[in-house]
């Protein structure tokens, strides 16, 4: 079975992960996609015998609208919080893609370069393992988005990202994620 084929099925027996593929995918936002923790800690709970949804503090999804206005942004902010009920209303943050570079300097430091579509951004993501994502398509497929494959992911590893710099909070990144999964190796 390859790993794309594990990712999809782990994906597919966490219930409240379903759900919330399943009505970010009814509110039909531009190139969608759910990443990040949401995603790979998923496979990491699998991997480390721990129950479905442990260490899952939110729901991270992107799309892309070329509008980079803020009100453009918020309305469908307001439109994703509507469509979901507590405690998931509090857990699903939706963000434009197309507006990361707007507040990413100031926020992280460093330039990022305007995106042009969802996935460009997984890339740009401060660990391999992290730069997954999934959407639940019209026809119930789970496409995966995993610009340097999921290796890392199952293998429990977690390194900088090539070809960017270390995040300047990496150490509080990596302290944070083995408070929560003790069995991850860190590759600097």
């Amino acid at each position: 079975m390859s790993l794309e084929t594990r990712l999809i099925e782990i994906v597919r027996a966490d219930a409240g992960l379903m759900h919330v593929l399943s009505v970010t995918r009814d509110l039909d936002l531009p190139e969608w996609r759910l990443f990040s923790g949401a995603v790979y800690q998923g496979v990491w709970n699998d991997r480390t015998g721990r129950p479905v949804g442990y260490g899952i503090k939110d729901y991270d999804i992107g799309y892309f609208d070329p509008d980079t206005s803020w009100d453009a942004e918020d309305v469908i902010i307001k439109r994703v919080a509507a469509a979901f009920e507590p405690p998931l209303r509090d857990l699903v943050e939706v963000r434009n893609q197309a507006r990361v570079h707007i507040w990413h300097p100031a926020k992280f430091g460093g330039s990022y370069p305007a995106l042009t579509h969802t996935d460009e951004a997984l890339p740009r993501f401060v660990a391999p393992c992290f730069a997954v994502g999934v959407r639940l398509e019209e026809d119930d497929e789970i496409t995966v988005a995993a610009p340097f494959g999921l290796e890392d992911v199952f293998n429990l590893t977690i390194r900088p990202t090539p070809d960017r710099p270390v995040a300047k909070d990496w150490d509080r990144i990596i302290e944070k994620a083995k408070a929560r999964w003790p069995e991850l190796v860190v590759q600097v």
